[in-house]
């Protein structure tokens, strides 16, 4: 089978990141990052909006290392719609050291649940960005949520920032863990005390299962990756909005590097940057272990979880 040609103006991730000038605290786990294919081994959905570059997940693995990242969160892509095969032959390879989550439908079956278990997987992504289209219906996402909640897993959302008073009580009524991408989308050219962003805080701070990673700061920023001269500072224009997550529920949020970037087109990140940019937002080195360590193990790899 023939790769099929990606999606024009698609930039490839960068195959040889700059290593991180960032030490990461030992056990650091990337909680946000996918695998594409290779398309010749796991093809895309054919209801897919966008077809991408490959990437494996021996080219993940080799990421990790050159990070210093131990342990990886593989989250399932569009691309894969919900064939999780991908996903799940990376769980299979890293010997403990990735968990998953999948997207599923309405039918799947109790034993198909049991069984991504049983692999690793520990969460299900919910897509509610308008640009991708194709919403699941939210009762079956209801459903679904009643379904795996006794298995002890967790929701992702993905939804813009603007979405977030419409999605409200969808959100807060499942009966597992939410766990938001990417600080909810919020538009940094607004001031971090506005009203957009507050309500977005005041989730957090009302819903205590509700969880954010501190993701994708080269989506969100204006100012971009430059860095001032001699320094490792990108994406500064981000920085007070991860750090306003982290003052009010620094127990509930995650770091990932949402490798291999999908659907950009405006500039590719280098992802030892993306570790630099963790200097800026948690100086502190303990909150730095909270969010790097701490928090996904209890999350992901909870029977693993070391008492401080």
């Amino acid at each position: 089978m023939n790769t099929p040609r990606k999606t024009p103006g698609w930039l490839d991730w960068d195959p040889e990141p700059s290593a991180p000038q960032l030490a990461l605290p030992p056990g650091a786990v990337d909680a946000h990052c996918h695998v594409f294919g290779p398309a010749d081994r796991f093809p895309f959905a054919p209801e897919r909006k966008y077809t991408p570059c490959d990437a494996s997940r021996e080219q993940l693995f080799a990421l990790r290392d050159r990070l210093g990242v131990s342990r990886n969160v593989v989250v399932q892509a569009t691309c894969h719609g919900a064939d999780n095969r991908a996903m799940l032959d990376v769980l299979a390879h890293a010997g403990g050291r990735a968990r998953g989550v999948a997207t599923v439908r309405r039918d799947i079956t109790d034993g198909e649940l049991e069984r991504l278990h049983a692999a690793g997987v520990r969460g299900v992504r919910f897509n509610f960005l308008r640009r991708l289209g194709d919403f699941t219906p939210k009762d079956e996402l209801a459903e679904l949520a009643q379904r795996i909640a006794p298995l002890g897993w967790h929701i992702v959302v993905y939804f813009e920032a603007a979405d977030l008073a419409e999605l409200w009580d969808f959100f807060t009524a499942l009966p597992t863990p939410v766990v938001v991408d990417h600080l909810g989308r919020p538009d940094v050219t607004q001031s971090v005390d506005g009203p957009e962003f507050a309500l977005f805080l005041r989730l957090l701070q009302e819903h205590p299962d509700v969880w954010t990673k501190l993701s994708c700061p080269e989506r969100l920023s204006v100012t971009g990756p430059a860095a001032r001269k001699g320094e490792r500072r990108p994406y500064r224009d981000v920085v007070p909005f991860a750090q306003r997550v982290l003052d009010i529920a620094p127990d509930r949020v995650l770091w990932g590097t949402d490798w291999p970037h999908p659907n950009l087109t405006h500039h590719m990140p280098d992802d030892g940057l993306l570790v630099d940019h963790l200097a800026q937002v948690a100086p502190d080195p303990e909150v730095r272990r909270r969010l790097l360590v701490d928090n996904p193990m209890r999350l992901y790899w909870p029977e693993e979880e070391t008492p401080r």
